[in-house]
């Protein structure tokens, strides 16, 4: 069970930031067809600003993929499920009705993965939201719409 604070009650002190038009390289996810086909319309429903951030182009492109504020927050649906959910001790919090688990390295800010979800959705976030997971609050609508639970 995943335990923390509503992400949606953060509030965000981002600043405002535009796309330098550079597509930011992410590495493509190849997942079951029943996945992609969910990814596919999640890509569709996706935010076109997130914490202050405008959407950007990713290399390659895809519908797998996107980024915002020149990969401030960078977006890959259809990944394989993380090791660490097996993990009973696990963190984790809740974005507007998706829970997110969460994987912090200490070279790079966290990453955060869809838990009960039919594909897995994985939201990386610069070093800068080290302490703030603010911006999964901008995916739990389209997540929600888009990605069924199990």
């Amino acid at each position: 069970m995943f335990l923390g604070p509503s992400v949606a009650a953060l509030l965000l002190a981002a600043a405002g930031c535009s796309s330098s038009g550079a597509a930011v390289s992410v590495t493509v996810p190849s997942p079951p067809p029943e996945a992609a086909a969910y990814c596919r319309a999640l890509h569709g429903e996706l935010p076109e600003t997130v914490a202050g951030h405008d959407r950007g182009d990713t290399g390659p492109k895809s519908e797998l993929t996107a980024e915002w504020g020149d990969g401030a927050i960078v977006l890959r649906c259809g990944v394989p499920r993380p090791a660490k959910m097996d993990d009973p001790m696990a963190k984790g919090t809740e974005a507007n009705g998706v829970n997110w688990l969460l994987e912090q390295s200490q070279d790079a800010g966290p990453r955060f993965t869809t838990t009960y979800r039919k594909a897995y959705v994985e939201v990386s976030l610069s070093a800068e939201y080290a302490h703030d997971a603010s911006p999964l609050a901008a995916f739990g609508p389209a997540v929600e719409k888009t990605v069924p639970g199990l």
